[in-house]
């Protein structure tokens, strides 16, 4: 979906590939700016949905790809700006930058901007298997939230346990 989303719009392209290093929502992507996001280690990002103020280091990755797609924007620019007027591009649109991707991309089931956050959340767990971790990041209640919300599900761990020994 990458290579793909380069070849469509190099903005596009870092939405994706900021949502899947972030593991924020799309509502706390699109507002950010420039300067939000340049010349810190960490984002700051008061969550529209809960209220709360977050502060998530960023991947050296991350840092790598925000320092060439803001080379030469300035400052107050949004990060995801839209082609009408000065504002970002909306919720909508998003939806539908990820939704045509993941078409063209051939990847199956209901795709949308959350897909990104999940994704992030699923390939965390895959590397760290720290589930406590993330369910901290995430914000959410209980690590078995945490497990149903990046679809662990039941038969992934009585598989991963057929062979397991000790």
């Amino acid at each position: 979906m990458k290579e793909y989303l380069l070849h469509q719009s190099y903005r596009d392209y870092f939405l994706f590939t900021f949502g899947i290093n972030s593991g924020l929502r799309i509502s706390d992507i699109l507002p950010l700016r420039v300067m939000d996001v340049k010349y810190t280690e960490h984002l700051r990002v008061k969550e529209k949905k809960t209220g709360n103020v977050r502060k998530i280091k960023m991947t050296a990755a991350l840092k790598q790809e925000i320092e060439k797609y803001t080379r030469g924007m300035a400052d107050s620019d949004y990060l995801f700006p839209s082609r009408k007027g000065n504002r970002p591009i909306g919720r909508e649109t998003a939806w539908r930058i990820i939704n045509e991707a993941a078409k063209a991309c051939g990847v199956e089931g209901p795709i949308g901007t959350h897909t990104m956050r999940k994704t992030f959340g699923y390939h965390f767990y895959q590397q760290t298997k720290d589930v406590a971790m993330l369910q901290q990041i995430f914000g959410h209640s209980a690590p078995s939230i945490t497990l149903r919300y990046i679809g662990i599900h039941d038969d992934m761990i009585d598989e991963v346990l057929e062979t397991f020994s000790l």
